[in-house]
């Protein structure tokens, strides 16, 4: 195989020791977590430095106990992301239903059910790997999509791609996401299609800057552009962790039409609604990110 479906070096002995792993019980997998918590954190220390100045810069006021506190509960759930997601490739439709439960989802289904196309804005907050079983509670005839970043490791992108793949939405590189949806237009298909909305824009991009934890923010506007030009609904999604192993979803319209919407307006809702729900609980952010790296001042 060459080209574009060869799979990186690696990929096969990587997939199948997941998939080994995909075959064990919560139970078990929990227990992987707990000692892989011991070794991230303590041992290895990953990305503490860049966790620790994100979480003082972003809760200046809270205590050096409160921020300890905090980052040593997202460690751990870092660890539960990672084996939630190995589960992932071997879960089952029954499972994942009790696991991620989407509270609302005849929001979604109200605003696709003439044949239109929705956007799902969220963040990398509790486990965003699940959410694409959100095609268990779609109409039917709507297909499920999500917008990927791809990863500098050959093997591990497609190992990512494979789990994502586990509901069967369609997973659509980021550069390609415009063209994508203007096809799948063009062919009638009503989509609801996922955007991490959080990551940091690339280097050469100078898009829209807002204050968000805190902080002066860059923020991508690639998913709003795709919006306003195509008229297209935005809707929120608030992931809550009520337990270990346990999510709850819940939809709001930010736009039933982006076209109505004054620029960087869906963006700006957008961030407001991501910064609430991290500030109820912020251990279940992506604090590892290093997202804050470009400066405001340093930009103009």
């Amino acid at each position: 195989m060459t080209g574009k479906n060869r799979k990186g070096i690696g990929f096969y002995p990587l997939y199948g020791a997941t998939y080994l792993m995909a075959m064990l019980p919560f139970r078990v997998l929990y227990i992987l977590s707990d000692v892989l918590y011991i070794v991230v954190y303590y041992l290895v220390g990953y990305r503490r430095k860049i966790v620790r100045k994100n979480l003082l810069r972003s809760f200046p006021r809270k205590k050096e106990e409160e921020i300890l506190q905090i980052e040593k509960k997202f460690y751990r759930h870092l660890c539960d992301y990672f084996v939630e997601t190995v589960k992932t490739l071997r879960i089952s439709e029954k499972e994942i239903r009790k696991r991620m439960v989407f509270k609302n989802p005849e929001i979604v289904n109200r605003l696709t059910k003439d044949g239109n196309t929705c956007l799902l804005s969220l963040g990398h907050y509790g486990n965003w790997e699940w959410v694409p079983s959100i095609a268990l509670y779609l109409l039917p005839g709507v297909e499920p999509g999500q917008v990927y970043k791809t990863l500098k490791s050959k093997a591990f992108d497609e190992l990512f791609l494979k789990i994502r793949s586990r509901f069967n939405p369609l997973s659509i590189e980021m550069k390609t996401a415009y063209r994508t949806i203007i096809r799948k237009r063009n062919e009638c298909q009503a989509m609801v299609i996922g955007f991490l909305t959080d990551q940091r824009p690339r280097k050469h991009n100078n898009e829209y800057w807002a204050t968000f934890l805190n902080q002066d923010t860059l923020l991508q506007t690639g998913m709003e552009r795709i919006a306003r030009q195509l008229g297209l609904a935005v809707v929120y999604l608030d992931i809550k962790k009520v337990e270990r192993g346990h999510y709850v979803g819940n939809f709001s319209v930010i736009t039933a039409d982006a076209s109505a919407e004054e620029e960087f307006t869906v963006t700006e809702k957008y961030t407001r609604k991501l910064e609430e729900t991290i500030l109820n609980d912020p251990a279940y952010y992506l604090w590892s990110h290093n997202k804050w790296s470009r400066s405001k001042k340093q930009e103009a």
